[in-house]
């Protein structure tokens, strides 16, 4: 089951970049206005709800008993990036909820692929620690949501560069189990 995964670790990657992207927007200017905050985000939850529909779609990224917790993240990403695409002038309080509520059933999400990954030769302490940068970052907004939006923004932003640079290590994990695979699988063919 992991070499179907290995095989695609695209999504990963992709998944990673356009966090890292966000990250970087929210971190060089803190002092945006609650609509484009709200746009920027529901643009990087509608981008990653998207690459885990099409990967769902194409079934080439997770076993079948993985399709579910895809889906949902799928789903729950593209209906997040609705929200906030169509709701722009919501308050700053609710869009901080409605971020931890995001980033809390991605992180749990996490865990649970994590767990079910186990006894498999995949690099889980990475989905586990994207899980935990997820399940922190709510916690923070939860904690203080008093903080204003330019917390919000530093918060948004700190947790995307951590949330994409463990994403893009686990695409890298992963697309360097794939070269061992096919390295075998030739080795094997040609013998």
């Amino acid at each position: 089951m992991f070499d179907l995964v290995s095989r695609h670790w695209w999504v990963y990657a992709v998944r990673g970049v356009v966090a890292i992207l966000f990250g970087i927007m929210a971190l060089i200017w803190p002092g945006l206005t609650l609509t484009v905050l709200v746009l920027l985000f529901g643009a990087y939850a509608l981008v990653d709800g998207i690459t885990l529909v099409v990967a769902l779609a194409r079934g080439n990224v997770l076993a079948r008993r993985h399709k579910w917790v895809t889906g949902i993240m799928g789903a729950l990403g593209i209906a997040v990036a609705v929200v906030t695409v169509l709701w722009p002038g919501i308050t700053a309080l609710t869009l901080l909820y409605l971020v931890a509520f995001w980033a809390v059933t991605m992180g749990a999400l996490q865990i649970v692929l994590a767990i079910d990954f186990q006894g498999e030769a995949v690099p889980q302490f990475l989905l586990v620690l994207g899980s935990i940068f997820s399940l922190v970052f709510a916690g923070l907004l939860i904690a203080f949501p008093g903080t204003g939006l330019v917390s919000l923004v530093w918060l948004v932003g700190l947790w995307a560069e951590l949330f994409g640079i463990s994403s893009l290590v686990f695409a890298y994990r992963l697309h360097a189990f794939e070269s061992e695979l096919n390295k075998v699988s030739k080795a094997a063919s040609a013998a």
